[in-house]
């Protein structure tokens, strides 16, 4: 499979994190889904809603380098567990809501858990992928995340139609808790470590080594290299947080379909997803083999994603039929995430010795994006009833965006003279 051994070791480790990333999307896009229950109950406008959807993005944006630079120095199998039970509190806990600064607080203490997340599955992925395999594993593990996009839609709609939107909650808590549990048992920082590991999984693969306190972290140059990176992200993260918060909530209220019908809808959408993200992993891990040219494999990718995403999203600011909707909005979601891939593999190419700081940095700028995207969603639909409106700025950004890729540099990692202490020579 894609250079893996089956049932070995790196395979394994791959499900595990995939299996993560779904997890991760079920309980952030949870919300979402059940808003309009929630919404009736509690009483908020769109605007209100569309502040409880950002919560979640301030604690995430800080715990992105927080959580990264953490994983590089204690690893990510700690650093996932924490993480992991903060899910599972604050997941059960949004079911115990009965006010608006209720659902902020725990949608804030969430994004901390989750901010912390993608970076340190970062530092584990470079730690047992070799660099011709990154962008198909960066690229399977999200596709995992679209297909928690995906499923989250229909499962949570029968859950709260059968049992209440509070039981819902508290249920994809108990799944989560599983999850952290196996990820504790089988997971090793260190490949060579684990017990399944054999010689030819090792083929490839970097020397293992966290970066202890006396390392300091090259900031400036770190900044210099990641920063075209964080302003592509920050594109590609203000349509698509449009899309993981209030995709429901269009179809629900924008059509006027209900519950049902609006989830299944969004679950289209998303698994357009599914397949755009492992697509754009393996098109870059393509290029890069038939070419030795790492930038182009990850920035042409980056770039027609973009452009791509930009076409499908123009026939929304023009037609009200669903069905041209429902086929504009998953051509532009399978375009926007063929961005994932190349790009995730971007801080690992970059700044493998901190590739858990450098994936921080870079999901920071989406998380910006994510902070003002939906309040800017909510905003306009309350003051105009349009609820296309919103998609034209991601016309714009996103058109930003392509043109912003000529200056990712993946070709030019951080020097390790760059990257060592002051007074202390490179290794």
């Amino acid at each position: 499979m894609f250079g893996y051994r089956r049932g070995g070791a790196p395979l394994n480790v791959l499900a595990l994190l995939g299996a993560m990333s779904f997890l991760l999307y079920v309980d952030r896009v949870n919300l979402s889904t059940a808003a309009s229950a929630i919404q009736a109950e509690l009483g908020f406008s769109n605007t209100e809603l569309g502040v409880a959807f950002s919560a979640f993005a301030y604690s995430y944006a800080i715990f992105q380098v927080v959580g990264g630079w953490i994983a590089d120095r204690i690893g990510a199998r700690v650093t996932l567990l924490v993480c992991g039970i903060i899910w599972v509190v604050t997941t059960a806990g949004t079911g115990l809501v009965g006010s608006f600064a209720a659902l902020f607080a725990v949608r804030f203490v969430l994004g901390i858990g989750e901010g912390a997340t993608l970076p340190a599955a970062g530092r584990a992925l470079s730690n047992w992928t070799p660099q011709g395999k990154r962008g198909f594993a960066q690229g399977v593990t999200h596709s995992c995340s679209r297909l928690g996009n995906a499923l989250t839609p229909p499962l949570v709609a029968v859950l709260i139609l059968t049992l209440s939107w509070r039981m819902s909650f508290a249920i994809l808590g108990a799944v989560t808790a599983i999850w952290v549990v196996v990820w504790w048992v089988y997971f090793r920082d260190d490949p060579r470590t684990h017990r399944g590991v054999i010689a030819e999984d090792l083929a490839g693969l970097p020397d293992y080594r966290l970066a202890k306190q006396a390392d300091a972290v090259p900031w400036g140059p770190l900044l210099r290299r990641m920063a075209p990176t964080m302003v592509v992200y920050f594109c590609y993260g203000w349509t698509g947080w449009l899309f993981f918060t209030w995709l429901p909530v269009f179809f629900k209220h924008g059509y006027g379909l209900d519950l049902k019908n609006s989830a299944l809808f969004a679950s289209g959408v998303f698994f357009a997803g599914v397949v755009g993200d492992t697509v754009g992993g393996v098109l870059s891990d393509r290029i890069l083999r038939r070419t030795g040219d790492v930038e182009a494999a990850r920035r042409r990718v980056i770039t027609a994603s973009f452009l791509g995403a930009m076409v499908f999203l123009v026939p929304v600011l023009f037609t009200r039929d669903l069905l041209w909707i429902g086929l504009s909005l998953s051509g532009a979601f399978f375009m926007l995430e063929l961005t994932i891939g190349p790009i995730w593999a971007v801080p690992m190419d970059i700044a493998p010795r901190y590739a858990g700081t450098a994936s921080g940095l870079m999901n920071a700028g989406s998380a910006v994006a994510g902070i003002v995207s939906p309040i800017v969603f909510g905003i306009v639909i309350d003051a105009t009833g349009n609820w296309t409106l919103p998609f034209a700025g991601s016309i714009g950004l996103l058109a930003f965006g392509a043109l912003a890729t000529r200056w990712i540099r993946p070709d030019r990692p951080v020097a390790e003279t760059e990257a060592a202490p002051v007074g202390v020579p490179a290794r």
